[in-house]
């Protein structure tokens, strides 16, 4: 089983939490009828763009699944879960208010760019008011997805520049969570 992450520009019939609570319940029961498992879905809080993790033997079942709910898909990627053991985001343990996209350069491989998190990430005690929770890293290295509980986004740009980490978008997020 692979984890992918897909993102949506959400249609307005799903720009409310009712709306894509309903919505994420029916792609959970959809996955588990395929096999696969709706992991966890971080909403913009104006409910523009979603970001959803789904574990899944592969791309295909993924996509369709969404297909079929009609909900649009800009992006679908394998990814590695970076920073937090897969079980404890399953349970719905770490709360996020934050995620942070950055378009990895070029010529960066998966080995150096997990040896950079390893040294850099002692420096998130420098910004104790922020809460580094997890990454998910696209395996083609294009972009990786940090999520982090955070007050504002003003600490969450302070905890990635003391970890040396630029930010291409940051969006404040509200956590859907399917019923499984």
């Amino acid at each position: 089983m692979g984890l992918y992450l897909v993102e949506s520009v959400l249609p307005k019939r799903l720009r409310d939490q009712a709306a894509l609570e309903d919505a994420a319940n029916t792609l959970a029961g959809l996955a588990a009828q395929r096999a696969s498992e709706l992991i966890e879905v971080q909403v913009a809080s104006d409910f523009t763009r979603a970001f959803f993790v789904v574990e899944s033997e592969n791309q295909g079942t993924v996509r369709q699944m969404f297909t079929d709910q009609a909900i649009p898909v800009t992006l679908v990627k394998p990814v590695r879960l970076v920073g937090a053991d897969l079980d404890q985001v399953k349970a719905n343990a770490a709360k996020v208010r934050y995620v942070v996209e950055w378009n990895l350069p070029e010529g960066l491989t998966m080995d150096a760019y997990l040896q950079r998190k390893k040294q850099n990430s002692v420096h998130y005690a420098e910004v104790p008011e922020v809460t580094f929770q997890r990454t998910y890293v696209c395996e083609d290295m294009t972009k990786c997805l940090c999520f982090y509980d955070s007050p504002d986004e003003e600490t969450v740009y302070a905890a990635r520049k003391a970890v040396s980490a630029p930010v291409d978008a940051i969006t404040e997020t509200v956590q859907i969570s399917p019923k499984k």
